[in-house]
C-alpha cells in the first residue's frame, strides 16, 4: 500500500501541466485528501496568494 506525501495543513508548490494556466503555479495549503483516481493521489488545495482552490494530482506537488 503506498502512503501519501502530503498532509492537510502543509505548505506544497504547486506546478500546472502544460495546458494548464501557468499563473496557477506558486505556494498552496493542502486543505483535504482526496480518494486516489486511476492509482493517483488527489488534494484539494488552496493559494496562499489569492484563495483560490483546485483539485490536483500528487505528482503536480512539491514540498514548499
Amino acid at each position: 500500500m503506498t502512503t501519501r506525501k502530503f498532509a492537510v495543513g502543509q505548505i506544497v508548490r504547486f506546478f500546472p501541466g502544460r495546458y494548464e494556466l501557468k499563473s496557477a503555479r506558486g505556494q498552496f495549503k493542502v486543505v483535504r485528501l482526496l480518494p486516489e483516481e486511476a492509482n493517483v493521489f488527489q488534494y484539494r488545495i488552496k493559494s496562499q496568494s489569492d484563495g483560490h482552490e483546485r483539485i490536483v494530482r500528487e505528482d503536480q506537488l512539491t514540498q514548499s
